[in-house]
């Protein structure tokens, strides 16, 4: 009875371990760089976790509590426990175990259909600042990024200004991907032959991890990349210093990284193809024809 007793309490103080280890953590980010956010998508969809796990746990705390206590209560030993063999049915306890999980999910639905039209990632973000647009291209096993606008590209690296509206193109010539800075906000897919977009913003200063979010063969591991919020003049003297890079990416130079590599360094490029990305995304269709 003494080592039954023992594994008893062992097993509740390891669970109430874990449900206070798990809620600070949830408190105070630790080292989930989604419960971290720094930006404006971030925080909305790390507020809407939040709020759904701690909705789901009206369900799930009460239901682990009684577990325990119904386990030490109801126990072979104890012999002051009622025994009640012919009980079958209560209306207040059906009601309650039923009508509160309905609740739940009736307000997880409303906040669902909300977030889902807010959070939408072809919706562009309300800012008097002008958007500035970076188009991603996810290869084998490496991000390319193009900057139209200021005629450069980057391999593994980006940059932007803090507080500007960022508009992501995104497409792959390579298997299907997946394009995730987890502090800015959710990933969206890349894929051959179609071109999506995601909507972020950096409302500090920092530089955060971006990554591939789906698996995509032997070099995933090491498809990461530096995505740095800066000043706008910082950005400013950023953009001239890669217009002085020796290396320009022609159609000879893209075909070359098309080839799969793993681990990539990061580099930039001065853009000399200005309808590269569209001929990426058409590339599928024109090789079809």
């Amino acid at each position: 009875m003494k080592i039954k007793r023992i594994i008893q309490v062992a097993v509740f103080v390891f669970l109430c371990f874990v449900i206070v280890e798990w809620a600070v953590l949830l408190l105070k980010g630790g080292d989930f760089v989604v419960l971290n956010p720094k930006g404006l998508i971030g925080m909305k969809e790390r507020d809407l976790m939040v709020a759904s796990v701690l909705l789901m746990c009206i369900v799930v705390i009460p239901a682990i509590v009684m577990t325990i206590l119904f386990s030490w209560k109801y126990r072979e030993s104890n012999k002051k426990a009622t025994y009640s063999p012919d009980w079958a049915h209560s209306r207040v306890l059906e009601t309650i175990w039923w009508g509160v999980p309905c609740l739940i999910i009736i307000v997880l639905s409303v906040i669902t259909w909300r977030s889902s039209h807010e959070l939408d990632p072809f919706k562009p973000i309300d800012s008097p600042v002008k958007p500035m647009t970076i188009q991603v291209v996810a290869l084998r096993w490496k991000w390319l990024f193009i900057y139209p606008e200021q005629n450069i590209a980057t391999v593994n690296t980006i940059q932007f200004p803090e507080k500007v509206p960022l508009v992501f193109e995104i497409t792959a010539d390579a298997p299907m991907n997946s394009f995730w800075i987890p502090q800015l906000g959710g990933q969206i897919y890349a894929m051959p032959g179609m071109k999506t977009k995601l909507h972020l913003i950096a409302d500090e200063l920092g530089t955060f991890r971006g990554s591939s979010a789906n698996l995509s063969g032997e070099g995933f591991a090491g498809m990461v990349f530096a995505a740095k919020a800066t000043t706008q003049e910082d950005f400013d003297q950023w953009v001239l210093s890669v217009k002085q890079s020796p290396d320009a990416l022609t159609q000879e130079m893209y075909d070359g990284l098309v080839k799969p590599s793993t681990y990539n360094r990061a580099a930039t490029y001065v853009l000399k193809e200005s309808e590269l990305f569209e001929r990426i995304v058409m590339k599928p269709m024109m090789h079809h024809e």
